[in-house]
């Protein structure tokens, strides 16, 4: 490896060793950018289907463990069951009727 090479990989290592150890951050700006999302309810958006846990799970694509741990809290849904979530928060009737569950 040639010396300026080694010396922007070495300068490179010590940049991360400090963003963890979170010194020199001290501009936000200089921070990555972090999305945080609102939790969902997900009990109280099963409660306005009237679905039981497993009808609910079915109509989700996922078991029935993961959907408790959802309404629990120990896990948040993320990706396309977040969106199809957040849509029958909405509307869960109108859901239902295009999914052919109701």
């Amino acid at each position: 490896m040639r010396d300026t090479m080694f010396d922007e990989l070495l300068a490179s290592v010590e940049q991360a060793d400090h963003f963890i150890k979170n010194e020199g951050m001290v501009n936000k700006s200089q921070v990555g950018r972090i999305t945080e999302f609102a939790p969902l309810e997900v009990k109280v958006i099963r409660a306005k289907t009237g679905l039981s846990q497993q009808g609910f799970a079915s109509v989700l694509g996922v078991s029935k463990r993961t959907l408790e741990n959802w309404e629990q809290g120990r896990r948040q849904p993320t990706g396309p069951a977040r969106v199809l979530l957040k849509i029958m928060d909405t509307d869960a009737e109108y859901v239902l009727k295009a999914l052919h569950q109701n």
